[in-house]
């Protein structure tokens, strides 16, 4: 075989090779949106079909179609109670990030600092926040502060570790090469351990962001009737009492939905913040 058609073979080889990768990543894009909603579709159905065959009544599981005219016909309820559970989230999520971060730049400038109280940021962390919500609504007289400070316990420990993690993480090669130039602390911390950080700490950021959705709801199923009474926790509370069943499913699904919502934008941003220069959000060719 000639050069020439050796040549010819291998550019075929490799035209071949390139339309298969090509409809590989095709199909995973539409696969990446497709099967989750037919997943979702089939799972309404089976739904459906089971409680039609078995004749369930609605105060034990309602169907979809119920649950979905439910949650049409009591937007309004539904929308205020989200709104005050997802203000709780967010303030908590804030809080937690300037807590965290704050903490963890401490912790890096000063080892005796962080020896001296990471163990109990550790301990408040493994600590169920069932068992420390009662003794906070007890001791702190404002209800809206309490389920804020309940949110926070829960959703700083991520951003706190991740950042610590992150900030320790910087190339020890240029650490030596910036004391060699004479950069100050701060010149260091800022030029070359918050970048190397900020992976680390928007990782933890998107685990804080439902870790502080779930911090607000438990916080008001413990408050329970005596909490603010608005919050979606207590709407589901409520319509426990009522065995409302089908208003229930309704407020989870909006919490389930508000978790997805927290999660992909904190995820947009982080892309946003890595796509240009970080290995995580790179696009490279297959």
């Amino acid at each position: 075989m000639s050069i020439v058609e050796e040549n010819t073979v291998l550019s075929s080889d490799v035209d071949e090779d390139e339309q298969r990768r090509r409809r590989m990543r095709r199909n995973e894009k539409i696969g990446k949106w497709v099967l989750p909603v037919l997943v979702m579709a089939i799972s309404l159905f089976l739904w459906d079909r089971i409680v039609v065959w078995n004749e369930i009544p609605h105060y034990i599981l309602p169907g979809p179609g119920l649950v979905f005219s439910t949650l049409i016909a009591d937007w309004a309820i539904l929308v205020d109670a989200l709104m005050v559970t997802l203000q709780i989230t967010l303030m908590a999520l804030a809080v937690a990030v300037l807590g965290g971060v704050g903490l963890a730049i401490l912790f890096t400038q000063s080892r005796w600092m962080e020896m001296s109280f990471y163990p109990y940021a550790v301990i408040l962390q493994v600590t169920p926040i069932v068992a420390i919500a009662p003794l906070i609504f007890i001791y702190v007289d404002s209800r809206i502060a309490g389920l804020l400070l309940c949110a926070w316990l829960v959703a700083f420990f991520p951003v706190l570790s991740n950042t610590t993690l992150g900030l320790n993480s910087a190339d020890h090669n240029l650490r030596d090469l910036f004391r060699i130039y004479g950069a100050t602390r701060w010149q260091q911390l800022r030029f070359l351990q918050l970048p190397s950080a900020l992976p680390y700490f928007l990782g933890g950021l998107r685990i804080a962001g439902g870790l502080s959705l779930i911090g607000a709801v438990v916080a008001e199923y413990v408050a329970g009737t005596g909490g603010i009474g608005s919050g979606l926790a207590f709407r589901i509370l409520e319509a426990g009492y009522r065995l409302n069943i089908p208003r229930m499913f309704a407020a989870l699904i909006l919490i389930a939905l508000t978790g997805v919502v927290i999660f992909a934008g904190l995820s947009f941003i982080s892309h946003m913040l890595l796509r240009k220069w970080h290995e995580s959000a790179l696009k490279r060719e297959g």
